[in-house]
């Protein structure tokens, strides 16, 4: 069996078409029966994967090919979770690079290839698209082998096979201009270019992987059979990656990958990816392995967290009316739960007894952590993102820093390089991409983009695209400026009133309508000064029993500012935080009473 195997990933930048080509995949294999009506985007399974256009977790499907089983593992191309792709790699022998045939290599691009070129693995590249008006197939190929080249890729990885096509008009071949007939050309490339898996003798060991939970079989882990077989029913222990014993377990189920679904199967085999049932503590970067076996296998490291937020209980006025799941301790629980299946957070327990410090790769990680647990019914207060630190061995300070991708109009690039600038950010390259914009290239503080997302969209019309990847940790580089207007606060509890909203709209800009609750050190606006102003939304117009000679004017509201969650946690400043409930996105004061606020900042002003 092992001959006819192959074990494969598809890595690719975020929305250059891995999804969309292992629709293509399956159907061409005939992996859906007759008439089964298929979503687009069919692996994208998770809500937030569909709402977004994004894959987060890495996910496998197999089909069969002349003979051949293929083993297709889904990668995200996003870098925030490249905890995933990190982890899934040691599963495969080969991988598939799509490039889009417009856009060329992008950051993270860079992100996922670094990784597969450093597992060893045999890459085949696809140039994606080309059926694009913008499509450049031959520039976009000789970027990908400069790519190759600087990132240390042996003779035999630099000497890749390429194809051309468009997964989504379904066809690849060996040329641009090739004919459409169809995938067929990229499954036989796959069986002939990529190695059968590479299995050990002895008993059975296997990596853990990934992990989720099923409401009938409990914890499922997946990984690859190192060596040996697995069967139901037979006893198997886990060990940590420090080789202590972490609980034995009988087998309830070993679960193969068919097509879409996930199906029962009497063996694992070495070198096929499965998926075990039965454990109730073992868990990612675990080695599950026969009761003889005392060396656990050697797990890829993990690159470090970069960002961390504070995750609090909600102790605003209107905690509980929206959400199910309030307390520390379930939002505790929570947290060490997502911990132990997504390798890439770090939680800890702050001094504050409610209050726990997550760290991960980035905004859009945690964001998604976040607005996953709010669909569950949890209520939280986020604090401001701080990147994470740390020291070298002459004890200076390090800070991360990335590089910073962004394709803009020609007519924009000049705002962009001054904020970037002023960010502390060093321009390593500016080249025209083509169609009148520009392609620049920066390395920037990571705590110098929080925040900066809406900003480049408003100063560039929203036409601008950034894509953004860790670089490596340099010395800190200063401090940067930090958002220049204050917010207006209210100073009482009740439903905002439409007279009071309209006359307060020449302070700034609002964040509320009519009729939303409001409560003492609620954020409700944007001040159109630097300080912060506490303002009354509940003031209503004063009547009298004389009637006017003329009608009173109709109020006219501006649409207030409403922002999403990723605004909301770059918005806010040291002192505030983000409510988040099920159903809204709050921002308020972390201390809420107006007095004990200006003591603090007053102790803190001594302080310095």
């Amino acid at each position: 069996m092992t001959k006819t195997l192959r074990n494969i990933a598809i890595i690719a930048h975020v929305d250059h078409g891995k999804t969309t080509l292992i629709d293509v995949l399956l159907k061409s294999s005939g992996s859906f029966r007759e008439g089964l009506r298929v979503a687009e985007r069919a692996m994208d399974s998770n809500a937030l994967e569909r709402e977004r256009g994004i894959t987060i977790l890495a996910k496998v499907t197999s089909l069969v090919w002349n003979d051949a089983r293929i083993n297709i593992v889904d990668t995200p191309g996003h870098a925030d979770f490249g905890g995933e792709v990190e982890r899934i790699l040691n599963m495969v022998d080969g991988a598939l690079l799509l490039v889009d045939a417009a856009e060329g290599p992008m950051p993270q691009t860079k992100f996922v290839l670094t990784k597969a070129l450093a597992a060893g693995l045999k890459p085949i590249v696809v140039i994606n698209k080309v059926d694009k008006g913008d499509a450049r197939p031959d520039y976009v190929l000789n970027e990908v082998f400069d790519l190759f080249a600087a990132l240390g890729a042996s003779e035999e990885q630099l000497d890749f096979p390429v194809l051309y096509g468009s997964a989504k008009q379904g066809w690849m071949a060996d040329t641009p201009q090739g004919q459409h007939q169809g995938i067929n050309a990229l499954l036989d490339l796959v069986v002939r270019h990529v190695n059968a898996p590479t299995t050990e003798e002895g008993p059975f060991r296997m990596l853990a992987t990934t992990l989720e939970a099923d409401p009938f079989l409990g914890r499922i882990l997946t990984g690859r059979v190192r060596s040996g077989e697995i069967k139901p029913g037979q006893t198997v222990k886990a060990l940590s990656r420090k080789g202590d014993l972490v609980e034995n377990f009988r087998v309830s189920k070993v679960l193969a990958f068919r097509g879409l679904e996930r199906q029962p199967i009497d063996k694992g085999e070495a070198g096929d990816i499965v998926a075990l049932a039965g454990m109730s503590e073992a868990t990612v970067a675990d080695t599950l392995a026969d009761p003889e076996v005392t060396t656990p296998i050697a797990a890829h490291p993990i690159d470090p967290p970069t960002l961390s937020m504070s995750f609090r209980i909600n102790d605003g006025p209107l905690a509980g009316r929206e959400g199910s799941k309030v307390q520390s301790r379930v939002i505790r629980e929570r947290l060490l739960r997502e911990a132990e299946g997504n390798v890439a957070l770090k939680i800890t327990e702050s001094t504050d007894k409610d209050a726990f410090e997550v760290a991960g790769r980035g905004e859009l990680q945690l964001a998604i952590l976040i607005e996953t647990m709010r669909r569950e019914g949890f209520e939280l207060t986020i604090g401001k993102p701080r990147v994470v630190t740390r020291t070298d061995e002459n004890g200076e300070a390090l800070e991360p820093i990335e590089e910073v991708t962004v394709d803009v109009d020609d007519e924009f690039s000049g705002v962009v390089i001054d904020k970037l600038s002023t960010r502390r950010g060093e321009m390593v390259q500016m080249q025209p991409s083509g169609g009148g914009r520009t392609r620049i290239v920066f390395y920037v503080p990571t705590r110098g983009l929080i925040g900066y997302q809406p900003e480049l969209l408003s100063d560039t019309r929203g036409t601008a695209i950034m894509n953004r990847v860790f670089h490596e940790w340099q010395p800190w580089r200063g401090e940067i400026p930090s958002r220049q207007r204050g917010v207006l606060i209210s100073n009482g509890t009740g439903a905002a009133v439409p007279y009071a909203l309209f006359n307060l709209q020449d302070r700034g800009s609002m964040m509320i309508g009519p009729g939303e609750a409001v409560y003492p050190g609620m954020i409700v606006g944007e001040h159109s000064r630097g300080n912060d102003l506490e303002v009354n939304v509940l003031k209503g117009k004063q009547l009298t029993n004389i009637r006017s000679a003329g009608k009173d004017d109709a109020v006219l509201l501006t649409p207030p500012l409403k922002l999403s969650l990723e605004q909301a946690l770059s918005y806010i400043a040291e002192d505030e935080l983000v409510e988040i409930t099920p159903q809204s996105i709050r921002l308020r004061k972390a201390i809420l009473d107006p007095n004990d606020r200006k003591r603090a900042e007053r102790s803190k002003k001594d302080a310095a």
